[in-house]
């Protein structure tokens, strides 16, 4: 809710939650960054990347990909022909960029934080990625150096 209360401010446009584009250990029972369990050499860093998620109370890969898959489709077929930001974190942009470009590995890049990937998506069903993690509106505002 945070990262998209500036945008809809400024585009005097209220925040809806969608439950379905939720991150997969939401229901977790705790939250370290993923940059920290990965410097630690952390076990839950390997069984993320691995894809054992249930090690740490997560969605197995398969399920929220499912949820995810689907919750793309409803936001596309819902919005058809609008503009949408969908404000998630990066598991969620692993798996819906991922189903695009035929990539099956969930978490197969890491997204910098506030980064804005574009997916276009046609009224036939047809997606594409037109852009991958970008964070030119970080740099411009020199924010990137502090992240």
């Amino acid at each position: 809710m945070q990262t998209a209360e500036p945008v809809a401010a400024a585009l005097g446009i209220e925040i809806e939650t969608f439950e379905g584009i939720a991150e997969y250990d939401r229901d977790a029972d705790h939250y370290i960054p993923t940059e920290e369990l990965r410097v630690t050499k952390d076990a839950r860093w390997t069984a993320m990347v691995e894809g054992r998620w249930d090690e740490f109370g997560a969605e197995a890969p398969e399920v929220f990909r499912g949820r995810i898959d689907e919750a793309v489709s409803e936001i596309v077929e819902r919005f058809a022909g609008r503009r949408v930001a969908a404000v998630c974190h990066g598991g969620v942009i692993n798996v819906a960029l991922g189903s695009v470009l035929g990539i099956g590995q969930p978490l197969w890049f890491e997204p910098g934080y506030t980064s804005m990937s574009r997916m276009l998506a046609s009224r036939g069903g047809i997606r594409s990625v037109a852009s991958l993690n970008e964070l030119a509106h970080l740099k411009a505002t020199r924010l990137a150096d502090r992240i």
